[in-house]
Formats: C-alpha cells, structure tokens, sequence
C-alpha cells in the first residue's frame, strides 16, 4: 500500500495542534483540505484515526499506534528528497483566503501558465501572508507592503500587482440602493460596517487611514463573519453598508446593490512580496508577470494610504500629502 505523504503531514499536524483549524493554519492550507487528506487516509487504512463529537481532535488507539510510524516515513521522505535535488520543489505564493483579488491573480496566471510549477497557499487571519513569508513558508506573498503589527523586514522587496478598487455594498431598501455610482463625500459621516478590520493588521490599518482621510467612520464591531454572512447581513438592512473590492467574486443576493465609488475611488494596494535572495528558478517569471498586468492606468483615480503611494505610483495632493477632503460641515 502507497500512503500518501500529504495525508501523513495532515494527520501529524492534527494530532500535534488538537484541531482541523489550528492544523491547517500551521501547514498553509484549508481546513476543508486537512479534513480531505484525513479522509483519504483513514480510507486507505481501513481505520477511525480520530475520536468524533470532541472539541479537540483525539487520535484513536489506530491513530496512536500510526504516529511514531508516520513521523518516521515524513522524516525519511524529507530526507531523501533533500539528499537527491537542489531547490526543485514548486513555487510557493501566499495568499488571503480564498474569495480575494490576490487568488484571483495567482489563478489568472496559473491559468495561463499550466506548465508553471506553482503552488497557491492559502492563509488567515492567524498565519496572513505576510507571516507565511516572514515565516519562511512561502517563497512570495500577495499582501500589502505597509502597515500591520510587525513591518515587514529590510531584506523583503515589493512590486505594484493590482490597485483593487472598493465598492460600497449596501440593501435593497437602502436609501443609496438606486443608485449604481457614489462620490466618496457623500458617504462620509455615514458608518460602514467592516468587520474584519477589529483584527490587528496592515488591512485595519488601511481603514483607519481611509477613516481620517475620508471622513466615513468604520464600524468593526460584531463577529468577525464570512463574506457570504456579511452579505446576507447588508441583504436584510436598510441601513446597514459595507466595503468590498471588485477583484474577488462577491457572494450573489438578489436584494444586495453594488455601488462604484468615484472622486477619487478607494483602492486596496495588493503587493506581490518576496526575499531579495531568494533563488527560487520560477520566481522572476511571477515578478514579470506581476509587473506586466499592474493596472497602473487607473492609479490617477484612485486613493491609497501615503505609504503606499510611491510603490503603486498614485499621485499626491498639490502640497505632496494625503490631505482628508474637504467635506462639507
């Protein structure tokens, strides 16, 4: 029997974080595909690796007896994978979950690059991006270049990849919804409901930024929810609003508007992020791709935090700053 070194990782990692969830943080991918290697496993052996109906996940006495065993065949493939090649595994890029601009451009290039030997990792709110490149996990990451609780070190260089502009969610029965454009003034004064941003991170302090620039207060309180249950939460208010950008694909409801923000337009600047020596053979074909497809044409239009504004080349103000707009009182 060939057991597969994939569900061998996800099973280890299971037993040594406790949960699925931790598990998947830990190794880069979903939860969704820890629990499908276990399956799979668990299928190839003929045996229950882990207690069900536990708050934690508990080996089974099959899973007990399989773990000394399991360490050892992972040990022994790192081993020999080491022993016989230099640095021929697949490139590895980070991004934020799954429903963002940042996997939609990994899967527009992959799609036209099926030969690439590359991998998209899928991170979270625990292990972002950034962390996956700080860590070492990741050969590059899509993230945004500034802000967050830890800066990014010297040696990380950054490149434009896309300005994601941000739309403005808001109900049927909201009284915006008629519309399909609105000027950012008049929003300001009006809270926006983003959740998300409670968390300490380089997307928080985006909208801080944006808050002070603005003028629109951003509401993070609630339970940090999916985008599908943000979305079902703007479908049933006729107050409520929130942001969203156009790059990645917003869950569908019929009683749910979306709004272009114009003069000027929010943007999400998304960097593609790597190692100054990293080596890696597929890494400059990224870089170059990445830098050919950087919708630099709509910079003009748009705002980001100052920053960022140099990298993505967003113009400043006449006196060279980001100045809030002079909404009226």
């Amino acid at each position: 029997m060939d057991l597969d070194m994939a569900a061998l990782r996800a099973f280890v990692a299971v037993v040594e974080e406790e949960q699925f969830g931790h598990a998947a943080a830990v190794l880069g991918i979903s939860q969704q595909a820890v629990s499908k290697r276990i399956a799979k496993l668990e299928s190839q052996l003929g045996a229950a690796l882990f207690e069900r109906g536990h708050g934690s996940s508990v080996a089974t006495g099959a899973g007990a007896r399989l773990l000394p065993h399991a360490r050892a065949l992972l040990a022994g493939a790192d081993a020999a994978v080491r022993a016989v090649r230099e640095e021929t595994r697949p490139l590895r890029v980070a991004v934020l979950g799954k429903r963002t601009a940042a996997t939609e451009l990994m899967e527009f290039y992959l799609a036209r690059h099926p030969h690439s030997d590359t991998e998209i990792v899928i991170s979270n709110v625990i292990t972002t991006s950034r962390e996956a490149l700080r860590g070492g996990h990741v050969d590059a990451a899509l993230a945004r270049a500034h802000g967050g609780p830890v800066r990014l070190p010297a040696d990380i260089v950054a490149a434009p990849a896309y300005l994601e502009p941000l739309h403005l969610l808001v109900g049927k029965d909201h009284p915006f919804a008629g519309r399909s454009t609105i000027a950012l003034g008049e929003i300001a004064g009006h809270p926006v409901w983003v959740p998300g941003a409670a968390v300490p991170s380089e997307w928080a302090d985006f909208y801080r930024d944006f808050s002070a620039f603005s003028g629109i207060p951003i509401d993070t309180t609630g339970r940090l929810e999916g985008l599908a249950q943000i979305v079902e939460r703007i479908a049933d208010s006729s107050s409520l609003m929130t942001f969203t950008g156009d790059g990645g694909p917003t869950p569908w409801h019929p009683n749910v508007r979306r709004l272009m923000i114009m003069d000027p337009t929010p943007a999400y600047p998304l960097a593609l992020l790597w190692e100054a020596d990293n080596r890696h053979p597929g890494l400059p074909h990224l870089i170059e791709h990445v830098a050919d497809k950087y919708n630099r044409d709509i910079a003009t239009s748009c705002w980001v935090p100052e920053p960022d504004r140099a990298l993505f080349a967003v113009p400043c103000g006449a006196d060279g700053r980001s100045s809030p707009l002079p909404f009226p009182g």
